[in-house]
């Protein structure tokens, strides 16, 4: 349940906090934490914009060919007894709906560094079978253009198509996105219409290779940048077009992209992954983690920030007017397989500690709204730190679900410059703030907050100053790995929230490791 007051005693608030925590029962005791004393924290808002609007494609998805990404998971073909809108599931499709997508990157990720896209039109029956080079397997090439176009606009999404600049030429290129988006009459515009899309579609952006530093390649910068010029030449008068970036904290690489393709390029790109070790040999478990990986991983996770300074440090030398963009088109949790699984590549369980990695790096991209304009998490389903997974017919949804769910106010939003004080927490070599937030003002006048108490022991009190009811949800568990399963869909799930102000105004209470998204009257 939630408050009703905020001048409550100690007494009141530990008793919400176990009232909180009992929602999200059942236990995992192997990784439940004690209960302790809250301790207090203030949040100061200032009236004063931090930066531009929050793009709403900040909260943009990512559907790579890899595992149960897209077979299995999103498309189960027209045939299926399972319930589909021409071949893709009705009830993701719907959970991803609820969600507001609004911007759907594909077909990679490596996979689209050996994709050729006539593979995948025409008679599906007559598409040629390819090894998937990157992830194992054959690729049947059923799902094409035509049919993700449909499912973007199923969800009512716009669409990054990621081009293939390390095996595909120029002309092959510029003849796809001819292919997608040409109005008149030409061989290819003529070929789409017989293919069954007589309206062509829109491209908002179009990425120019992916990883070109790895498996997009392996090119020096140098030889990168002037690859992108070329390619981008013929891509002019149309989508957005978008570099390849860093993945690999290469200063020198952005400093060469800006000084060589600045007039060819409309955004760059930051691959940014979550491992609990830091080490890609052994990334560690899902599932079944200690205190010190719960407050390493999240430590990680908000290290990002260091990078898109210094990413935006190089790029503003170079461009002050802010015109490049900055997309975090890759980032997220990477775990190792759980033992003895049989699932498809890249399958994991999504946890608490994933929902508070989303929650710390959504905070950490409405601070940088002048160059982060768009983020896809890897990835949508079943792939990674997935929205959705599946089995067969059912599904479910997972904490990072909830959190895009909570965070969905933030959309379009203008941030405020604001601080959180208070208390630190140390677990092994990490030490982190207790309690992470964002705030901004919405378009009708509405104050946003989103807190999250980092600590997975103590409760906390957050004091506002602020006037006026808030309401809200709160995502909290009793373990930090606390899950959803197939045969519980809602162990892990947001409760109502709600605080009034007292004498000395608002505050909201935390439970340990919770995320809590209110929202205040004009």
């Amino acid at each position: 349940m939630t408050p009703t007051k905020t001048n409550h005693t100690m007494k009141t608030s530990h008793l919400l906090c176990k009232l909180l925590a009992a929602l999200v029962l059942p236990l995992f005791a192997s990784t439940a934490v004690p209960a302790a004393e809250t301790v207090q924290a203030r949040l100061t808002v200032h009236a004063d914009a931090a930066g531009p609007r929050i793009d709403p494609d900040v909260y943009g998805q990512f559907a790579e060919h890899l595992g149960e990404g897209i077979y299995g998971g999103l498309w189960v073909g027209p045939e299926s007894k399972i319930p589909n809108v021409r071949g893709w599931r009705k009830d993701v499709v719907q959970a991803l709906r609820q969600l507001g997508v609004p911007v759907v990157r594909w077909p990679g990720g490596c996979f689209a560094d050996d994709y050729d896209w006539r593979d995948g039109i025409g008679n599906p029956k007559k598409r040629p079978a390819r090894l998937n080079r990157w992830w194992g397997g054959a690729e049947s090439n059923r799902v094409g253009t035509h049919e993700f176009m449909d499912l973007a606009e199923q969800l009512g999404a716009e669409v990054v198509i990621a081009g293939n600049m390390a095996s595909m030429t120029p002309k092959a290129m510029s003849h796809w996105l001819e292919y997608m988006t040409g109005e008149g009459r030409s061989a290819l515009t003529d070929e789409r219409r017989r293919n069954g899309r007589d309206k062509p579609w829109k491209v908002k952006y179009f990425g120019i290779g992916n990883e070109s530093w790895g498996c997009g390649g392996n090119m020096r910068p140098e030889f990168q940048a002037d690859l992108h010029n070329l390619y981008a030449t013929f891509l002019s008068n149309g989508p957005k077009r978008v570099a390849s970036g860093d993945g690999q904290a290469n200063d020198h690489l952005i400093e060469v992209l800006m000084q060589r393709s600045l007039p060819h390029m409309d955004a760059l790109t930051l691959h940014y992954y979550t491992l609990p070790t830091g080490d890609w040999a052994t990334k560690g478990q899902a599932t079944g983690f200690d205190a010190d990986s719960w407050a390493k991983t999240i430590r990680i996770a908000k290290d990002i920030e260091k990078r898109i300074t210094t990413i935006k440090a190089i790029m503003d030398k170079h461009d002050a007017a802010k015109r490049v963009a900055l997309y975090v088109d890759e980032w997220g949790t990477w775990f190792d397989p759980a033992p003895g699984s049989k699932r498809g590549a890249l399958y994991q369980q999504n946890t608490l500690r994933d929902a508070m990695v989303a929650a710390v790096s959504l905070n950490v991209f409405h601070r940088h709204t002048d160059r982060v304009r768009m983020t896809n998490i890897a990835q949508m389903v079943n792939v990674l730190q997935a929205m959705v997974l599946t089995d067969g017919p059912r599904m479910l949804l997972t904490p990072t679900y909830h959190v895009f769910d909570l965070y969905k106010p933030f959309k379009g939003a203008t941030p405020l410059k604001a601080e959180i004080s208070g208390p630190t927490f140390r677990r092994g070599d990490s030490e982190l703030p207790m309690v992470e937030a964002s705030v901004a003002k919405t378009a009708d006048g509405k104050t946003v907050i989103a807190l999250a108490n980092l600590d997975p022991e103590r409760p906390a009190r957050v004091a506002t100053g602020l006037r006026g009811v808030v309401q809200g949800r709160v995502l909290t568990a009793a373990a930090m790995d606390a899950h959803n399963t197939f045969d519980r869909p809602q162990t892990i799930a947001p409760a109502p929230y709600r605080a009034e102000p007292g004498a000395d105004g608002l505050t909201i209470e935390l439970p340990a490791m919770s995320i809590v998204v209110v929202t205040t009257a004009p």
